[in-house]
């Protein structure tokens, strides 16, 4: 029995140095890549295939899934890329160059977000579609750039409670003149033009300015209404003097203005796709980010890298200065 007992023991001390073997040469490795400023190239990343139903037994046909939740912004990481943006991109890409992929859904719960990154992933849906059908699933939220990015689906379906609409572009800046005078504070600005500094919240902004970012606002609320005029084949007067005044809608409201076409359940979106790939028996599958060993060296390797405790995002996000949003009303604190 001791005999025993010792062998056990010999062969977790072994397993044990191993392990610590293997630890020490990943942090030897990445220690000598920050020295020498070494940089190994990193493949195209690609998303793990995580199957959500069985398919026809015989048949390679398959429906992806991609998620998107959350607020549309290019600061935020993805899972896979830089960015949330970046992710949406490649995966996409890899969805639409898989010959055996038959037809994408879409799962969208965002409020929306930035403008540019709203359009990006409009963008690279646009391109997705002409490749291969694309359903979009609108879950509990799918709201100004949320419904941006939902235009560049070819069928766009939500649940009659879907919180979608919100058609419009939101800029916001704080004006604390009058705290800083109360503190016996004083801004001091030096600028190359008189524009260059006209969202600063320590001066009331001028007449010039408001005719300014008001006229910003509205070419971008153009370009949105005008994309949502093309993609539901709606005049874009219509939707000006109508819902595309930044109200919410619900998804029965949506469809019943035609901004969807159809109401259903997540599998509803299954269904869907199946049918307009002609791929009755496709499996179906959720995109889910890879383990990456790079990525994970990456955290020792980079001199400016920490790991970092993720607390609960607020539900509110805090909107920054200066940046252009498409995002309902009552989420600009």
């Amino acid at each position: 029995m001791t005999d025993r007992r010792l062998g056990c023991l010999s062969i977790f001390l072994f397993v044990a140095l191993c392990a610590s073997l293997f630890v020490n040469f990943v942090l030897v490795v990445a220690a000598f890549q920050r020295i020498g400023g070494v940089r190994e190239t990193e493949p195209i990343p690609r998303f793990r295939e995580i199957l959500l139903e069985r398919g026809t037994r015989g048949t390679s046909d398959k429906i992806v899934v991609i998620t998107m939740r959350g607020l549309i912004s290019s600061s935020l990481p993805g899972s896979v890329t830089d960015s949330m943006v970046d992710d949406m991109r490649v995966a996409l890409q890899q969805a639409r160059d898989d010959d055996r992929v038959k037809g994408i859904v879409l799962e969208i719960d965002s409020p929306g977000g930035e403008v540019t990154a709203s359009d990006a992933i409009y963008s690279a849906l646009v391109k997705a579609r002409a490749r291969k059908p694309v359903v979009i699933y609108m879950d509990s939220l799918a709201a100004s750039g949320g419904y941006y990015v939902s235009c560049g689906g070819k069928f766009l379906m939500a649940s009659e409670t879907t919180i979608t609409g919100s058609i419009g572009v939101i800029i916001q800046t704080l004006n604390y003149e009058q705290l800083f005078n109360k503190v016996g504070l004083a801004s001091v600005v030096f600028k190359s033009g008189k524009f260059k500094d006209m969202l600063n919240g320590a001066r009331p902004i001028t007449p010039e300015e408001r005719e300014l970012v008001q006229s910003f606002i509205m070419k971008t609320y153009d370009k949105f209404l005008g994309i949502v005029a093309k993609e539901r084949n709606l005049p874009a007067d219509l939707l000006r003097n109508t819902i595309a005044d930044g109200r919410i809608l619900s998804g029965k409201d949506a469809f019943d203005h035609k901004l969807i076409n159809g109401l259903g359940e997540f599998e509803d979106a299954f269904a869907k796709a199946k049918q307009l790939g002609n791929a009755p028996g496709a499996k179906i599958v959720k995109y889910g980010p890879p383990f990456s060993l790079s990525r994970f060296l990456r955290i020792f390797g980079q001199a400016d890298s920490k790991i970092e405790l993720q607390l609960p995002k607020q539900l509110i996000p805090q909107l920054e200065t200066g940046r252009a949003y498409f995002l309902p009303s009552y989420y600009a604190p």
